[in-house]
């Protein structure tokens, strides 16, 4: 398989080893008895942290790839392409 990569990966592997001590740390603090709202507030981070690096990839794969693949459009298909990226944001 061919690799693949974007000028946002190196980014989005940072959020996602962010993401990874976050959950770790929530592990230790289960271990240790800490604190619902503390583990809670932990877990709040790392969903974040990995919904962030989701889209980011998303919006980074519509941006690069699906362009290579429509290649030239028109207007009126140009528009289609723009609104259907733009309602992936609220993925």
């Amino acid at each position: 398989m061919e690799e693949h990569r974007h000028e946002t990966h190196p980014d989005i592997v940072k959020r996602l080893r962010r993401a990874e001590g976050h959950l770790k740390s929530v592990v230790a603090m289960i271990e240790d008895g800490r604190p619902c709202i503390d583990i809670a507030q932990q877990l709040h981070a790392v969903e974040k942290a990995i919904a962030n690096a989701k889209r980011t990839l998303i919006q980074d794969h519509l941006d690069h790839c699906l362009e290579d693949m429509t290649g030239a459009m028109s207007r009126e298909q140009r528009h289609s392409i723009d609104e259907f990226k733009a309602i992936t944001k609220y993925l």
